[in-house]
Order: structure tokens, then C-alpha cells, then sequence
């Protein structure tokens, strides 16, 4: 999905929101992150990173902010598992899949397989195909990412999404 360069206003609030959440994390005592939320996050992450270094690009750093407002979208999707976007302040990829066996590092190569389908010198996916998720991940304004994992639908769906910050995917811009 694309969208139109945001107002200075909105970049203003974007950056507020997060220094925000950050502070109330430097404030509020934190909890140990169990052997599955570490291996979790690994997930997210290394294969976005992978497509990031592939082009020479520093990479996206997990933030706290970012993934708790991901938990907060993926347990709206809980009941329903629709794969449809928060339409937040944030760029975000989405995926869901049927059965509860999804992992995180699935969803990432999803997203970063649709590469094959985008044409940096048109800026275009090629055939139709999707390939905004891969453009979002090597933004090269994106700087931070949040995630989240539900299973929905009692067991027979996972809904995964990620949140970045800055957002990308703006109309006519390149992602690098």
C-alpha cells in the first residue's frame, strides 16, 4: 500500500507519540523478555535485516513502542484474523495465515520474497503483484519496527503484523 507524503503536523505527532512511549518505558520497570519473545523478535527481524544489508542499508532496530501498538492491532484481530491494515501513523505489513503453526520468520519471508516482483526503475511491482511489503522493509527512512503474533479464530489462524517508524511507501518516492 502507498500513501501520499504526510504534513509536517503529522510527522510532528509521529514523533511525539514515540518519544512519549519511550519515556514511559524508561519509567516503568521492565520485564524479563522470556526465551519465546526473544526468538520471536529474532524472527521479525532477521530476515528484514538481511534484505536491508543486502542493499548496504543499516539495520531496523526493535522498538517497544512499535510493538506494543502491533499487540494492541493484532489482538483487534483476534476474532476475526481479517487481513486488513490499522491504518495508524505507522507503516505496517500484515499477514495472515490458516492453521496456528505460522512463525514470525514466515511472515518475513513472505514480505521479503515479493522483492522478485518489484522493478526499481519503474518503482512498480511487476504483473500486477504485490510488492509494497518489501518496500516497506528496505525504506530507506525506516529506522524502527515493533511486532506482533495472535492466533485467531480459536486455533485454526495466525494474524502477524509489523509496525516501522518513519512510515514509507510514499507515492513516487523510491524506497532507496
Amino acid at each position: 500500500m502507498f500513501f501520499p507524503k504526510p504534513t509536517p503536523l503529522i510527522i510532528l505527532f509521529l514523533i511525539l507519540n514515540l518519544l512519549i512511549s519511550n519515556n514511559i518505558n524508561a519509567l516503568t520497570p521492565q520485564t524479563q523478555k522470556t526465551r519465546s519473545q526473544i526468538k520471536s523478535i529474532s524472527q521479525f527481524l532477521t530476515l528484514q535485516n538481511k534484505a536491508r544489508a543486502a542493499l548496504q542499508m543499516p539495520p531496523l532496530v526493535w522498538d517497544a513502542g512499535l510493538a506494543r501498538y502491533a499487540d494492541l492491532y493484532a489482538r483487534q484481530r483476534r476474532q476475526d484474523c481479517l487481513l486488513k491494515h490499522s491504518n495508524g501513523p505507522f507503516g505496517e505489513n500484515i499477514f495472515w495465515g490458516s492453521g496456528d503453526g505460522w512463525t514470525p520468520a514466515q511472515a518475513a519471508m513472505a514480505w521479503v520474497a515479493e522483492q522478485r516482483w518489484y522493478s526499481y526503475g519503474s518503482n512498480s511491482c511487476n504483473g500486477g503483484r504485490e510488492c509494497g511489503h518489501y518496500t516497506q522493509i528496505v525504506w530507506k527512512n525506516s529506522k524502527k519496527v515493533g511486532c506482533a503474533r495472535v492466533t485467531c479464530f480459536g486455533g485454526r489462524g495466525v494474524f502477524m503484523t509489523c509496525n516501522y517508524f518513519p512510515p514509507g511507501n510514499y507515492i513516487g518516492e523510491k524506497p532507496y
